[in-house]
């Protein structure tokens, strides 16, 4: 859910009464009046129809999404609704989905929603006040981490009328909290009777969204239908969106599988992550013929922040000399030019792509007046221009590195064994730790890091694991070294206590894989969320990224400021995309085209 990393503040000055309003925005006005009849990147003639597949890797085993327990099946988010639909050509403006309007208080210490009258589960039943209520209180108390911490500043939620609920605040200084509340999928309190909610099920869950689970193979495949009877279709956020008849999504067992699935067209559509693939594996006659097609789509996101991730768990990273050290022995350059073919770019920060939050030179006057009253509690290094990554690339750089990661080492107690070639501290252990990964797609990423270690007296090891073992073992922190993803938004906020506040780090599940537990980082965190406008959010951030960068708790892999979509020729697309990415919801099936594709292409999937 793309709304999850945003942060949103009122967009005009708060009137003497709180009025009843269609959407909110962070700076201005939104974009489209009341009176609005679609989103600009959606075509409201679209026809609705088609049978579409897709395909990820793994496993599942629950169709709850909203618990720690279990594997959830991928695409089940769409049997619900939420309050609000968040625009994708905006920087974030929230539109009423549920929710008919928003009232927002003068002092932004409560927000209210009133439901449309038509809105209605599967089952025919109304969404009510009193089903939005039971959602926000049972996600907090059994729901995955991030909804205690996300929405930390709520201090009631009450049911008013059958049609309007009303959520208080801690205060009015949490600027997106009034909006981010519209995000949550509302469940019908009656299905849930003498249920166990925090249990895994197979059983199809009951939503009011536009699809319901069709069928289900337990671990293999889950199919989704449209609501012929859906309530909310004609409504502006959703006209020319939700057009697939079905949706289908088949599970493969690796990456490559998947993708020789797709070329002989056992699915659809795809997003392919993954640039030796984009390079190499599509060089098919279908593709020459212009039957599959490579589309690349060009975003202005904020990246986040991919890495390696240190486990600070681990007694031996907390040491951040040896942090820096192995940090130092990671060839990007090598990895892009004989992996990536040379298509990935170097992160460089936890707002990687954003010129406004990302510290990419010496702290500004405004920057040093926060971070001055820190000196001594943070490192010295905030006060300069942040950390680049390390650039190796050719043996004399390679060599360099090596060096200097040796005499990091060294100071941290840790000495080379010449003639075992082990890297050994005092009790003369060697260093050995696990970099865990989620597959197998990373192994050639990470091997040479591997070797470069094993150099220098390493014992340094891959484990990859099946998606379902990976996950539990990242939810209860069980590794030392992974992949990892801090993704961010252009407008920050609350998701940032998950991903790096010391109660998150002890929150099974949570974000903050690394398991940072720094009081200045806590503090930094509550101003940014709390900022009052974008001047002094931009502001917080860039701190934010360069307390983060100073204490070296990742190793910085890539980015793209684009999207690879492959996909069988069968689709139509409006001619405006978002700005933030792409919509597939927005995309239909072309009968026209697929009859046009070649053998059994040319028939829809059944």
């Amino acid at each position: 859910m793309r709304a999850w990393v945003v942060g949103l503040a009122l967009l005009v000055s708060a009137p003497a009464l709180a009025q009843a309003v269609h959407g909110l925005a962070l700076h201005g006005a939104p974009k489209h009046p009341a009176t609005f009849t679609h989103l600009d990147y959606a075509n409201p003639n679209a026809p609705k129809g088609g049978d579409v597949r897709l395909g990820t890797i793994g496993t599942f085993d629950s169709l709850n999404p909203f618990i720690l327990r279990g594997v959830p099946a991928a695409s089940v988010s769409k049997v619900y609704d939420t309050l609000v639909y968040s625009a994708g050509d905006e920087p974030f403006t929230v539109y009423g989905l549920l929710a008919e309007t928003m009232e927002l208080a003068p002092d932004r210490t409560s927000i209210a929603f009133t439901l449309r009258a038509q809105a209605r589960f599967h089952d025919g039943k109304p969404v009510t006040a009193e089903d939005v209520v039971w959602t926000f209180n049972t996600l907090r108390e059994k729901g995955r981490p991030i909804y205690r911490s996300y929405y930390a500043d709520v201090t009631e939620v009450v049911a008013e009328s059958p049609r309007r609920v009303v959520f208080r605040f801690r205060n009015g200084e949490n600027r997106e909290l009034p909006l981010i509340i519209g995000q949550i999928p509302i469940l019908p309190k009656h299905a849930y009777d003498g249920v166990e909610f925090d249990r895994t099920t197979l059983t199809p869950p009951l939503g009011s969204g536009p699809y319901r689970v069709d069928r289900v193979e337990p671990g293999r495949s889950i199919t989704l239908r449209l609501d012929p009877d859906y309530w909310g279709r004609d409504i502006p956020v959703n006209r020319g969106r939700n057009n697939f008849a079905t949706l289908r999504v088949d599970y493969y067992r690796d990456q490559n599988v998947l993708v020789e699935a797709l070329k002989a067209g056992e699915f659809d559509w795809r997003q392919e992550n993954a640039a030796r693939l984009w390079s190499t594996a599509y060089d098919v006659p279908s593709v020459r013929d212009g039957h599959l097609l490579k589309t690349e789509v060009g975003h202005r996101l904020t990246m986040g922040m991919q890495a390696y991730a240190f486990n600070l768990r681990r007694p031996m990273f907390q040491d951040q000399r040896v942090r820096r050290a192995i940090g130092l022995l990671y060839d990007f350059e090598l990895v892009n030019r004989t992996v990536m073919f040379g298509l990935r770019k170097r992160s460089y920060s936890y707002f990687t792509n954003s010129p406004e939050m990302a510290a990419r030179d010496a702290p500004s006057p405004a920057e040093l007046a926060i971070l001055e009253p820190l000196r001594g509690r943070v490192p010295d290094a905030v006060f300069q221009a942040p950390p680049r990554p390390p650039v190796n690339g050719d043996e004399a750089q390679r060599r360099s590195n090596r060096r200097e990661a040796l005499r990091l080492l060294q100071e941290a107690g840790w000495t080379l064994d010449g003639r075992a070639n082990r890297l050994v501290n005092r009790a003369g252990e060697q260093m050995r730790f696990e970099i865990l990964l989620n597959g197998p797609l990373f192994e050639p990423h990470t091997l040479p890091w591997v070797e470069d270690m094993k150099r220098i007296g390493i014992d340094a090891r891959i484990r990859a694991v099946d998606p379902a073992q990976y996950q539990a073992r990242t939810d209860a922190f069980d590794f030392d070294i992974t992949p990892e993803l801090f993704p961010q938004s252009d407008s920050p906020g609350n998701e940032q206590r998950d991903m790096f506040s010391s109660a998150a780090a002890d929150q099974p599940g949570s974000r903050n894989s690394i398991g940072i537990k720094d009081p200045v980082v806590d503090e930094i965190v509550e101003r940014l969320i709390n900022a009052k406008d974008r001047e002094t959010l931009e502001l917080y951030a860039k701190v934010l990224d360069r307390v983060l960068l100073a204490g070296d708790y990742v190793v910085p892999q890539w980015h793209d400021t684009v999207f690879w979509l492959v996909h069988w020729n069968m689709f139509g697309r409006p001619e405006a995309a978002p700005r933030f990415g792409f919509d597939f919801d927005s995309w239909w099936v072309d009968e026209t085209k697929r009859a046009s594709l070649p053998g059994r292409r040319a028939q829809p999937a059944r």
